[in-house]
């Protein structure tokens, strides 16, 4: 039996920042960082049967058609993303009752509907980028007993070497996405963009992303180091701060993922978009289209 101390419900039986119970959530979720941003995709469902709000997890259930979505609100960073993978996979793999987990495992389908900074130049502004990978230049998955594929290790003892990291306190991780997702996203009938690669996500916004205000940098050449790096057929084309966290924790607990991004502001080009809702609205009205043809 898990602890009440370590699975906490509240007083609705609901797990405790979520606010959702099992029967609340589908089995195709979309994640977005921005609370605001959960109205404006369930806006294209049908009917909406489910709102739930608690801090900054706002949750919309409903259907398009006969095809039942979540649409939850992560909020910022990694940290976010391990409250939030682990209380959806509560939901469908542990009795919260018994508080055991279930004889059978049920696998998630989990979409990231998000911002992203842009690190190579012809990649513009406005465009939809697919993580092939995610990079984390954060530390959660180091938290778990998670394994990793030879192609894995050997990208990211590349980019390690690329960056001079060696000797350094920092030890990133690089976790992929779902095959499955990510060829039928990548490739026609289902194609969503054909900019796609490697997604670093940072622990932070400002001197984790290479940005000066006032307060010194360690690592100054980060954007550079990022943006250089090249291995076999692989390179990094956008960072921002959820995607790793996302692509380690759902493999671990056996849910499939895959990561979008829209690109609002290029730190290769030094551009930043000049309506990024409407490229945000085009990015989720583009991605409905692509899941539902797909699963017709």
């Amino acid at each position: 039996m898990i602890a009440s101390s370590e699975l906490i419900l509240n007083e609705r039986g609901a797990v405790y920042h979520l606010d959702l119970r099992p029967e609340e959530i589908a089995h195709t979720i979309i994640t977005v960082g921005d609370p605001g941003r959960v109205p404006v995709v369930s806006r294209h469902f049908d009917r909406i049967e489910v709102q739930r709000s608690h801090r900054e997890f706002v949750t919309h259930t409903g259907t398009i058609g006969n095809k039942r979505l979540t649409v939850i609100s992560s909020g910022i960073g990694t940290d976010n993303i391990d409250i939030v993978l682990n209380e959806l996979d509560a939901l469908v793999n542990i009795d919260l009752k018994q508080r055991i987990p279930k004889p059978t495992h049920t696998s998630l389908q989990l979409f990231r509907l998000g911002t992203c900074g842009g690190l190579q130049a012809d990649v513009p502004t406005d465009a939809l980028v697919i993580s092939t990978h995610g990079l984390g230049l954060d530390n959660l998955m180091h938290y778990y007993a998670a394994d990793y594929s030879d192609e894995e290790q050997e990208l990211i003892r590349a980019f390690i070497s690329h960056a001079g990291w060696d000797q350094t306190p920092l030890k990133p991780y690089l976790v992929a996405a779902d095959p499955d997702l990510l060829k039928s996203f990548t490739s026609e009938p289902h194609q969503l963009s054909p900019y796609y690669g490697i997604t670093a996500s940072c622990p932070g916004f400002y001197g984790p992303q290479g940005r000066q205000l006032r307060a010194p940098l360690a690592y100054p050449q980060l954007v550079d180091q990022l943006s250089s790096f090249r291995f076999q057929h692989h390179r990094i084309t956008n960072f921002e701060m959820e995607t790793s966290a996302l692509y380690g924790l759902a493999r671990l607990l056996g849910h499939r993922c895959l990561s979008i991004s829209t690109i609002v502001a290029n730190r290769a080009a030094g551009t930043f978009s000049s309506d990024s809702q409407k490229a945000i609205e085009r990015m989720i009205t583009r991605f409905l289209d692509c899941w539902l043809s797909r699963e017709s």
